[in-house]
């Protein structure tokens, strides 16, 4: 059912690009949950709009006019903080001074709306309308804000990637695993870019091997694994396929392709695939943290963080079933909790606890691994 029009998200959208507004203003109002209460070419004119109506979800882009989107950022989210999400231009340049949008309190970053065929209109709409779903369930500091019922639509499960495997097998595997090198697979979506930071700044230099789904675009991913490596102890680097998985080195799937995790003796490599959506996502979650179950079993540590939706939720709990241990994020440290309360509701997590937490028991099951 379509949301009433007082109910609905309500955006602002700030782009110096008339052609961008309008294609982005489309995407919008073609939402039943979403609602486009004004346009805007530049902060100035933003604030303008804002002090007439302040919107659920601002829409931004960096290269603005009279001033710049980083400035505008941060005066807004230091005087009046509304949930803003980067809609910017795909470039590698660009995508560095994404990274300071998002540390400036961004809650998401999309690339502008493609055009240039109907599957990438439609795939750049789906994106655009989810962070915006997201944004308005984020947590702010100085900005309490309701967690809106959203519409559950039909998605494709990580069958079409990596098939599954029959609960006698899935019993078989956890039994006879080998023990091999402990790793660890970690997905976030909304709000893990800072919570992902926060985690890998507190691990020492030799720990377990890590994987990660990040939802984020393509070449920002890259940037993204850039800026964790010049902050952290550890290796941090955006995944390749065949990557070796190890002591030490975090691997972050690339944007707009999945990552599984595949086993060759004892050791681990990544494997980089192109193919449909899963669960609203390229990369997912489930797609890794399925192929953690069936390849590495109880010598895995499966963790979702922050993050709307329920991606992982399922392949946490395959995880779980395979003998992996499991954690979910809590909802007081979230910044959307919607992917680690699906997975609680669904029984996948084991433990679930606050962000702080979660640096010392990746490090706990390292030496558990060692010991053992």
């Amino acid at each position: 059912m379509a949301r009433e029009s007082q109910s609905r998200i309500k955006v602002l959208i700030v782009d110096d690009s008339a052609s961008v507004r309008t294609t982005l203003s489309d995407i919008i109002s073609a939402d039943p949950e979403l609602e486009v209460i004004g346009t805007a070419a530049d902060p100035y004119i933003a604030v303008e709009r804002i002090r007439q109506q302040v919107p659920d979800v601002m829409l931004l882009d960096i290269e603005l006019p009279r001033m710049d989107g980083i400035t505008f950022l941060r005066k807004i989210m230091s005087q009046r903080p509304i949930p803003v999400v980067i809609c910017s231009s795909l470039t590698e340049e660009g995508s560095r001074t994404l990274m300071d949008a998002l540390e400036a309190g961004a809650v998401d970053v999309v690339t502008k709306p493609r055009v240039d065929t109907a599957q990438f209109l439609q795939e750049s709409a789906m994106r655009i309308c989810d962070a915006v779903k997201a944004a308005a369930q984020a947590r702010l500091k100085g900005l309490a804000r309701p967690a809106p019922r959203m519409n559950v639509e039909a998605k494709l499960t990580a069958d079409v990637v990596i098939p599954p495997i029959s609960a006698a097998r899935a019993a078989t595997i956890a039994s006879n695993m080998p023990e091999t090198e402990p790793i660890i697979c970690i997905g976030a979506s909304t709000g893990g870019t800072e919570a992902l930071r926060e985690v890998l700044e507190a691990l020492p230099a030799v720990c377990p091997g890590i994987v990660i789904v990040q939802h984020m675009p393509e070449k920002f991913t890259n940037a993204f694994a850039r800026r964790l490596d010049s902050l952290c102890a550890v290796n941090v680097k955006e995944a390749e396929d065949g990557d070796v998985v190890q002591s030490g080195r975090v691997l972050i799937a690339p944007g707009n392709h999945h990552m599984a995790l595949t086993r060759s003796g004892m050791r681990y490599t990544v494997k980089i695939i192109d193919g449909p959506h899963v669960s609203r996502h390229r990369p997912s979650v489930d797609v890794l943290f399925r192929s953690a179950a069936q390849y590495a079993g109880r010598n895995a540590l499966g963790i979702l963080l922050t993050g709307m939706g329920d991606d992982g939720a399922k392949g946490l709990l395959e995880m779980r079933g395979a003998g992996s241990l499991t954690i979910a994020q809590d909802e007081e440290s979230s910044v959307v909790f919607g992917m680690p309360k699906e997975a609680i509701e669904l029984g996948a997590a084991q433990r679930v606890l606050s962000l702080r937490k979660v640096p010392q028991e990746i490090i706990a099951f390292g030496r558990k691994a060692q010991a053992s």
